[in-house]
């Protein structure tokens, strides 16, 4: 696991608890979730209850709180 991605986890549930998507622009977050594979960025959203969706060939990165996980 890269070691910023607690972090990283930390700043998007943050922003999720009080807004319904958090975009990923800094490029130091943009850099964590390059690192990782399709499978693992997907893997790390779900084990949060988050939804994510790659826009413009993978250089905007966007999580949801998934709905779908809680029945709604």
């Amino acid at each position: 696991m890269h070691e910023e991605l607690p972090a990283l986890a930390s700043k998007i549930g943050e922003v999720l608890s009080k807004s319904s998507e958090y975009v990923v622009t800094q490029s130091a977050e943009l850099r964590v979730l390059r690192e990782m594979s399709e499978d693992e960025v997907r893997e790390f959203a779900k084990s949060h209850g988050w939804r994510v969706i790659r826009r413009l060939g993978g250089r905007q990165i966007e999580f949801y709180n998934d709905a779908g996980k809680w029945g709604l």
